[in-house]
């Protein structure tokens, strides 16, 4: 909805894509790509999204999200559970490298290819996870995080020692028994830390919570994180190695939103956002937000 205009028109934008006799969307592929045993033409879905707002640059090209990808769920999770017969593909291998053979079927030089999941780990988060090489993982500076990102590693790896019932159940598992390559851990991103207490405080927060947990599962499995010129021999040049900080963005991100406008576009002025005419965005905060943004982007190379 941001990227298509953000606010009513954009969320109209999305709806019209969803709404098509074939959907323009997630949907669409997804079906296509089950209902016909084949990597469906992803332009086909896609849209450049460009042409429907004119303030995101040309270069971008959106497979949109669609409400009805969880009612499609159970269907997806029937395929993948079919009784494989003999000579044929393995039903759950298959269904789970969807989008790795949509991705592979781009041009690897001239494509980035980013998958924004669900948080829950739902049968099509699988897909995307089967298709990615890496993961940026968002966090919070509480202990929330830190839970969440043990859960992270044991839903992708699996724990050891594994489950003496569900072990043999779950996604890790599977993934493995076929051989599947599960994308390394490239970069932790903390989430809206306030610009109030400082970047220092807040990144103290940040460590305090979750630093521990990810330090932890570097030093056991290295193997799960992409690889850096130099190995980071403790905590302190871990952290400066793997976790990248970004702040609230505050105002300019709400007005950013709403009139889906990056954020490199926008100029100190005052805006309307719904019922309120004039809300003002400062240069300043629109620095700040930017340079946030950057010091991450720097950090995901192609």
């Amino acid at each position: 909805m941001l990227l298509l205009g953000g606010g009513v028109a954009g969320e109209t934008e999305l709806l019209k894509l969803c709404s098509l006799a074939t959907p323009k969307s997630v949907v669409g592929y997804i079906s296509d790509a089950i209902l016909n045993r084949a990597t469906p033409q992803i332009h086909n879905y896609s849209v450049q999204v460009s042409s429907i707002n004119g303030n995101i640059s040309k270069n971008l090209f959106l497979l949109c999200g669609d409400g009805n990808l969880e009612l499609m769920a159970p269907a997806i999770n029937d395929e993948a559970n079919r009784t494989p017969f003999p000579g044929l593909a393995d039903p759950w291998e298959w269904v789970h490298l969807i989008f790795k053979r949509m991705a592979d079927a781009l041009d690897g030089q001239k494509w980035t290819v980013f998958f924004d999941t669900n948080p829950s780990f739902s049968i099509y988060t699988e897909l995307a996870i089967c298709g990615s090489s890496r993961i940026l993982v968002p966090v919070n500076a509480d202990d929330s995080s830190r839970v969440a990102v043990k859960a992270l590693f044991a839903l992708l790896y699996g724990t050891v020692p594994p489950h003496p019932f569900f072990g043999n159940y779950t996604f890790a598992a599977k993934a493995d028994n076929r051989k599947i390559t599960i994308p390394q851990v490239h970069l932790a991103i903390g989430n809206r830390f306030t610009q109030f207490k400082g970047a220092a405080a807040a990144f103290q927060a940040f460590s305090d919570a979750t630093a521990d947990q990810l330090w932890a599962e570097f030093q056991s499995n290295p193997h799960r994180f992409t690889a850096r010129a130099v190995i980071p021999g403790n905590r302190d040049l871990f952290l400066k190695d793997y976790v990248g900080e970004l702040r609230d963005f505050n105002t300019a991100g709400v007005v950013a939103a709403h009139h889906g406008t990056p954020m490199s576009r926008m100029r100190q002025d005052y805006y309307p956002v719904h019922s309120d005419p004039d809300v003002k965005v400062n240069k300043s905060q629109l620095k700040a937000g930017l340079d946030a943004v950057d010091s991450v982007v720097d950090r995901i190379d192609p």
